[in-house]
C-alpha cells in the first residue's frame, strides 16, 4: 500500500520503511511525526483519492534525523562594471522513515 502526503508544499509518495527528506519538522531524532494531509492513499483499482484529503487517513514516521542541504550559491556579476556579489544558503530539512499508513473509513 502507498500514500501521498503534503507537507511543506509539496507532494511525496510513501510506502512502509521509505526514507524521505522533506522540509523542516519539529522534533528530535526518535520523535514521532503524524501526516495527516493524505491526497491518496490505497494500491491500483483500490486506490482512494481525497477531496482534497482522504479523511481518517494518516501516516505515520519517525525523525532519523535534522539536517541542512548542500549549499546553494547565488552569484550576480555586471560585466565591465566592477560589480559582484556572491551569496549562499542552505535550507534546513528533517529526515523520516514512515512506520505505518492508516487507510480512512
Amino acid at each position: 500500500m502507498f500514500a501521498v502526503i503534503k507537507t511543506g508544499g509539496k507532494q511525496y509518495r510513501v510506502a512502509a520503511n521509505d526514507v524521505i527528506t522533506v522540509e523542516k519538522l519539529d522534533g528530535d531524532a526518535g520523535a514521532k511525526i503524524e501526516f495527516t494531509e493524505v491526497l491518496i492513499v490505497g494500491e491500483g483499482a483500490d486506490a482512494t483519492i481525497g477531496l482534497p484529503f482522504v479523511a481518517g487517513a494518516s501516516v505515520s514516521a519517525e525523525v532519523v534525523e535534522q539536517g541542512r542541504a548542500r549549499k546553494v550559491i547565488a552569484f550576480k556579476k555586471r560585466r565591465r562594471q566592477n560589480s559582484k556579489r556572491s551569496r549562499g544558503h542552505r535550507q534546513h530539512q528533517t529526515t523520516v522513515r514512515i512506520l505505518d499508513i492508516v487507510a480512512g473509513a
